[in-house]
């Protein structure tokens, strides 16, 4: 189509605490790409079960996933590029997001599970307990060698991961913005 924009979508997934949401807002900051966090996008009620630690079954995700397709198809519509913190465990997971934007690339942040398990155990305010990564460890499906993803090591800080993944995937660091912009 002419005159139209081309856009970048970027999923940064893993299980919960390697690292996505810090990972993802900055990959935003260097790249400019609009940044949404996956979790926005569940109903209260699955909050709630998550936060009891009842994992979601795949009935209660299949919404929630296509919430998120549509929300990057979106921003795509209207030129603009997006940066998404997202589990995306399966591949089924995947290929709903990719029904979005017209190419998506995933960064996963993968590592020791004890390391990830200590994140975990640290952070403070989130509604994901510990006692779930087992049930993600378990849920998670390797990449296909059809699937567009980058590989990179939980143990590195996150100001690192961001940066080897704007590299890897070819990103281009954002222009200069106006002191004060923000991004939704």
């Amino acid at each position: 189509m002419t005159g139209e924009r081309p856009t970048r979508h970027v999923v940064v997934m893993g299980v919960s605490g390697a690292g996505k949401t810090t990972v993802a807002r900055e990959i935003s900051e260097l790249t400019g790409m609009t940044f949404a966090d996956a979790d926005a996008f569940h109903t209260e009620e699955h909050v709630a079960l998550m936060r009891a630690g009842i994992p979601l079954d795949d009935e209660a995700r299949w919404p929630w996933l296509r919430r998120l397709s549509a929300w990057m198809a979106d921003r795509c519509g209207e030129g603009v590029s997006t940066v998404l913190a997202c589990s995306a465990l399966k591949r089924s997971y995947r290929d709903v997001l990719r029904q979005g934007p017209r190419s998506l690339d995933f960064v996963h942040l993968d590592g020791p599970v004890d390391v990830i398990r200590e994140r975990m155990a640290a952070r403070a305010g989130h509604y994901m307990p510990a006692s779930l990564l087992e049930s993600q460890l378990a849920t998670l499906e390797p990449h296909g060698p059809d699937e567009s993803v980058v590989v990179l090591d939980v143990s590195g800080t996150p100001g690192e991961l961001a940066a080897a993944a704007v590299a890897r995937l070819g990103l281009r660091p954002a222009t200069s913005r106006p002191p004060g912009s923000t991004r939704p």
